[in-house]
């Protein structure tokens, strides 16, 4: 009799807690899966619209839908969807830009018995046929260029390059360019100097790095000047990383030469108050066999000054640099870098670091808001 008791109480307690579970949202989709098949990158964006129901006796709330990528943007219902009513989910896809095959996902997130759903749309994107416009994606006053920007990335500081640009002419007149603010190490031509009504022309432009004679990342702005006109706002940038070339050093040159070591590379001043400056000293030593040449040093920002204590060190010499960062109107995390720029053939570039964080006191922030 206890026994059939027991067997009683426990199924009744089953029975109540299956129809509590059953108390709950539910969704059910047409499908979970849609494939586009071949659409036209020029025809724009794609929609597809995600069929589902509630099947539960709950409202279902769908909290939020989260794509797998930028190209792919969602759109669900923020209202309550009442048990069995039906909606949708939408699926908006950007083929710019992205030819070839897709496969791109949305996660459904609600308060339903399975709380996680995902989604899924695929396809290929046809490319369109690009126009002449199409190449010279920049716009420079009235033209279009291929880029603001020549880089010549790594040249040695003996070398001389020369590098390209094409630039369009899509109005309907000739229009005639000049340059401004050409340095010394740089020569820039275009040919033809004047452009026709929807005609091409060539930017050339020769980096000396000889006339340079500046180590490291260097970039140089130049005047873009279009019929005598020239707007502050029309500017190529030139840039060039100059570096030493150890490509032809020999064994024994290698075997003798400087060698720069640091006690340390970075720096952590911990948390300082705004305003304060920060002085701190980093240590090194030739531990090479010939003369370490300090090309040059730099800061990545005004707010912090380098001072090296000489330019050239002995085999077996130590020096320094001292370093100071002044928090003035900084606030927050920092992370600042100083570069180091050697002969040392194994390791030309030294980065050091200077990290830390920045209160400001609570008086300057309300009046930093008054302002």
């Amino acid at each position: 009799m206890k026994t059939l008791l027991s067997f009683l109480v426990i199924l009744t307690c089953l029975n109540i807690n299956t129809k509590a579970q059953q108390k709950s949202a539910s969704v059910s989709y047409a499908t979970e899966n849609h494939n586009f098949g071949k659409i036209n990158e020029a025809n724009g964006s794609v929609t597809y619209a995600f069929e589902f129901t509630n099947t539960g006796s709950e409202p279902l709330i769908i909290s939020n839908v989260k794509a797998s990528c930028g190209c792919t943007t969602p759109e669900w219902p923020k209202e309550p969807i009442a048990p069995g009513a039906k909606n949708v989910i939408k699926a908006i896809y950007n083929p710019e830009g992205r030819p070839g095959n897709f496969n791109k996902t949305i996660t459904v997130t609600s308060n339903a018995d399975v709380p996680t759903k995902v989604l899924t749309i695929s396809g290929e994107v046809i490319p369109k046929v690009k126009k002449v416009e199409d190449y010279y994606p920049q716009k420079i006053g009235d033209l279009k260029i291929r880029s603001n920007h020549i880089a010549f990335s790594k040249l040695y500081s003996t070398e001389i390059k020369t590098d390209t640009m094409g630039v369009l002419n899509p109005t309907e007149k000739p229009v005639k360019i000049t340059f401004e603010n050409v340095p010394p190490h740089l020569k820039i031509s275009i040919e033809p100097d004047v452009i026709q009504p929807n005609g091409k022309a060539l930017i050339s432009v020769t980096y000396d790095a000889v006339k340079k004679g500046e180590w490291g990342f260097n970039t140089d702005r130049i005047g873009f000047v279009i019929d005598g006109n020239n707007q502050p706002n029309n500017k190529i940038s030139v840039s060039a990383d100059i570096q030493e070339n150890f490509e032809n050093l020999t064994d024994e040159q290698k075997a003798n030469a400087p060698k720069i070591v640091f006690e340390k590379t970075e720096y952590d001043f911990g948390t300082i108050k705004q305003n304060d400056v920060v002085d701190f000293t980093f240590n090194f030593k030739n531990e090479g066999k010939t003369d370490l040449m300090i090309r040059r040093t730099k800061a990545s920002c005004g707010c912090t000054a380098i001072a090296p204590q000489k330019d050239v060190i002995k085999p077996g010499e130590e020096s320094k640099f001292d370093v100071k960062f002044n928090s003035r109107g900084k606030k927050g995390k920092q992370h600042k870098t100083v570069t180091v720029i050697t002969n040392d053939p194994v390791n030309p570039t030294t980065i050091l670091k200077l990290n830390g964080d920045i209160l400001v006191p609570e008086s300057a922030e309300i009046k930093n808001d008054s302002k």
